[in-house]
């Protein structure tokens, strides 16, 4: 087991002119204090050149499975009163929990006598059964078969209902000859042949279906008796699954400042979730704070960065500070850091407090309002400053909901609202349709290359497909389509995700480079949720994040983004209207 000295690490530079916190670190949104940046810098140096373990996270152009990491750094006071920090990995590092320097994980599933080993070789041990029954060719030769059967049986059927069909519409003309030319003795007993022969058709169809029935139902035993184990098999590996993830709730259990101990099953139980997500109590931050609390050390500030290569999904710089995740880490740090004096959560102030909305155009149906960056759209949660307010308060005499698009709360510039329900109700209509154009003006943290050496030419022109990859060439203009949904365990962030995403095209245009900035042009077809921050952003895309983006780039003071022209039909005269205001950066 590791101990408080070998986990707890003296600063290798002196710190004594860097002044203490007065508060904890707000986890969730912060500026890493000066002694975290020191401590991250040391830890990552250590990253750099250690050689007892080997993990692949893609920074010296390795090949196979990159894995990129989030680390944190948590400065302590010990018991002794010196002052250090801790390190700790999110998941396992180098496919271990345990490595030299770092805390360990609240719940070492790992562990040699750990129960999980136990129950995971049992369920382990199933695995293996239904991998050698679902292999069976046997299956796989009946289930050809079962289909070859239910087809034949259904062109058979098929084939003999046409000719009932056809025998009962001889049988039809049949009866209306005989009723102009037959007497009455004769045509009744041509409808009792006639009928006859009906009865016949259907009892003959009806054994028709029997014999492929049964045909059919042979087959499909024989292959129920080799399925109804894998079946059972199933059932019993769902239910000790969930019998071993609810002990592994019970198993991590997370110490505060005062000594109580609560496990994730309890934590979690009056949340929305209710059952903790997967990676729950895996994470940095509360390995540190666990550890921390375990040998009665004081927690002085925490900071956690990336190392490596940016995931497919979300957007990671190399060496970016960032926030715990909401969704996993916010309910259990809600009671490790009971009692702890934490700084101001930002996100609950105001920053548009004393900004100003400028009216850009008014008459009786509709405004066009250039919004100043930091205010949001709408009502927040915590917030309830915003355009929607403001105007309504200017404006109490306008009906409908006013709003008829957002913005975001970080992004600047044009927005039109309806004074009427009809003026809403036009205007909605033509944003639904995609017949507004709308253009922003984004300042991008570097520069995007004019052209890039291909088979040794230097090649331009436009970029067809806004899918970078190694060696394809960067272009003045091109279309982004990367489909975008929330990261539900760190909202507001969304991730670029195939499976469920939601499509989003946006079309850029490069209009200024130089001093390691890029201006350009940014037409969204689509208006998912931070759609041109992302795209700008991920690796896929521009690769370069938005100048002031503080969830997917470097946090400054604002973002550099600028809804700089809105082009519409007036709701009224049906009139082409075109508004533009330049962004101030």
């Amino acid at each position: 087991m590791q101990s408080q000295e070998t986990c707890f690490t003296p600063f290798r530079q002196a710190v004594d002119a860097i002044s203490r916190p007065e508060r904890f670190t707000f986890p969730f949104y912060y500026d890493p204090h000066p002694l975290c940046v020191q401590a991250a810098t040391e830890l990552q140096q250590h990253l750099a050149t250690q050689d007892q373990w080997q993990h692949n996270f893609g920074l010296n152009g390795e090949t196979g499975l990159v894995i990129g990491k989030m680390f944190g750094v948590l400065v302590v006071e010990n018991v002794r009163g010196e002052l250090g920090y801790l390190a700790a990995f999110s998941g396992k590092l180098a496919n271990q929990n345990l490595l030299p320097g770092f805390v360990p994980p609240v719940f070492d599933m790992l562990a040699e006598d750990s129960f999980f080993h136990q129950k995971q070789s049992v369920i382990n041990g199933i695995n293996e059964q239904l991998e050698r029954l679902e292999s069976n060719p046997e299956i796989h030769e009946l289930n050809l078969a079962l289909t070859a059967e239910v087809e034949a049986e259904n062109q058979a059927v098929e084939l003999y209902r046409q000719q009932v069909i056809a025998g009962r519409k001889k049988r039809k003309m049949q009866r209306a000859e005989a009723e102009k030319s037959l007497n009455q003795a004769d045509f009744d007993m041509l409808l009792a042949k006639l009928s006859r022969e009906s009865v016949g058709d259907k009892n003959r169809l009806k054994a028709l279906k029997l014999y492929w029935q049964e045909r059919v139902d042979l087959i499909r035993g024989q292959l129920t008796e080799l399925t109804d184990e894998i079946g059972r098999l199933k059932e019993r590996r769902k239910t000790l699954s969930a019998n071993l993830q609810q002990a592994l709730f019970q198993q991590y259990c997370f110490l505060n400042k005062d000594g109580e101990e609560k496990s994730l099953a309890d934590i979690f139980r009056d949340t929305a979730y209710q059952t903790p997500p997967a990676g729950a109590g895996e994470c940095a931050a509360p390995k540190l704070l666990h550890y921390c609390f375990k040998w009665q050390m004081k927690p002085v500030a925490m900071a956690e960065f990336w190392w490596g290569q940016s995931p497919k999904s979300e957007i990671r710089k190399h060496k970016n500070f960032y926030g715990a995740c909401v969704g996993k880490c916010q309910p259990i740090l809600g009671h490790m850091l009971q009692g702890i004096a934490m700084d101001e959560n930002p996100l609950l102030s105001n920053p548009a407090v004393d900004k100003t909305i400028e009216i850009i155009y008014q008459d009786e149906d509709m405004l066009v309002v250039n919004k100043p960056a930091d205010l949001l759209s709408v009502p927040g949660k915590s917030i309830t400053d915003s355009v929607y307010t403001r105007m309504k308060q200017l404006f109490p005499a306008a009906t409908g909901p006013l709003i008829v698009h957002r913005l975001d709360m970080s992004t600047s510039g044009l927005m039109v609202l309806a004074l009427n329900k009809k003026a809403h109700k036009n205007l909605q209509k033509q944003f639904i349709e995609r017949s507004v154009k709308k253009r922003y003006q984004a300042l991008l943290q570097g520069e995007l290359a004019q052209g890039e050496l291909v088979q040794g030419e230097l090649v331009q022109g436009e970029l067809a497909q806004g899918e970078s990859v190694p060696g394809e060439v960067k272009q003045q203009s091109g279309t982004i389509t990367l489909p975008l949904r929330t990261d539900f365990d760190d909202r507001p962030r969304q991730l670029v995700c195939r499976e469920h995403g939601k499509p989003a095209e946006t079309f850029w245009q490069v209009t200024e480079r130089g001093n390691n900035r890029t201006k350009v042009y940014l037409y969204p077809k689509t208006g998912r949720t931070h759609q041109l921050r992302v795209h700008c952003a991920h690796p896929l895309g521009l690769n370069l994040p938005i100048v002031g983006d503080d969830l997917y780039g470097d946090k400054g003071e604002r973002l550099h983004l600028h809804a700089q022209l809105l082009e519409l039909t007036h709701p009224r005269s049906k009139q082409p209207m075109s508004f533009s205001v330049d962004a101030e950066f």
